[in-house]
């Protein structure tokens, strides 16, 4: 699973950069919120990332800090809501934006993202109010917030697997607290389908 990369802007777009690493440039599309935050050309850079593959082309997604990666895996939980939409709302909304525009059952706001109705922003305030991690990190009780949890989690959800189907998976799960992230996926993916 590819979870970051670090190296060198080589080129910057609205809601895009272009990333060397080593030998290979790879392009990762990052909520426009967050370009101007990452530097110039030829700065170095880190970002978190999230691998998706639409139309069986990989897309990876990068983002400043493990925070927006939660909340893009949160909005990706929606059902209706995809990759494109995720990040049409947090590069609309920016991170805190987004967070406050559901906690405030903010419709509107999240429906001026480009390529997201009335009919999404609403499942959107329905299906997270209560349920994102604050500012600081802090989740409220139920959310998974980091480690092989939630790495198995971010799996399970880009297996199609709903969020809170995901989170309540593996917190049900009975393994060791050092267990592997794929020894997780397998119980929750056996857990899911009955044994």
């Amino acid at each position: 699973m590819l979870v970051g990369v670090h190296g060198a802007l080589e080129a910057v777009g609205t809601d895009w950069v272009n990333v060397q690493v080593g030998g290979i440039v790879l392009q990762v599309f990052v909520p426009a919120s967050s370009v101007a935050g990452l530097g110039s050309v030829g700065d170095p850079v880190r970002l978190h990332t999230v691998l998706r593959i639409q139309n069986e082309q990989p897309v990876l997604y990068g983002f400043p800090d493990a925070g927006s990666v939660e909340l893009f895996g949160a909005l990706n939980g929606v059902n209706g809501v995809g990759p494109r939409s995720a990040m049409a709302i947090l590069s609309e909304l920016g991170e805190d934006g987004f967070r406050q525009a559901v906690a405030s059952e903010d419709v509107v706001a999240l429906a001026r993202a480009q390529g997201v109705g009335r009919r999404i922003a609403q499942r959107v305030v329905l299906e997270l109010r209560g349920k994102l991690p604050d500012a600081d990190g802090a989740t409220p009780s139920g959310v998974i917030s980091g480690g092989t949890d939630a790495e198995a989690v971010e799996a399970l959800t880009a297996l199609g697997m709903p969020l809170a189907d995901a989170r309540q998976a593996v917190a049900a799960l009975e393994l060791p607290s050092d267990a592997s992230v794929e020894d997780k996926i397998r119980q929750a993916l056996v857990g899911m389908g009955g044994g």
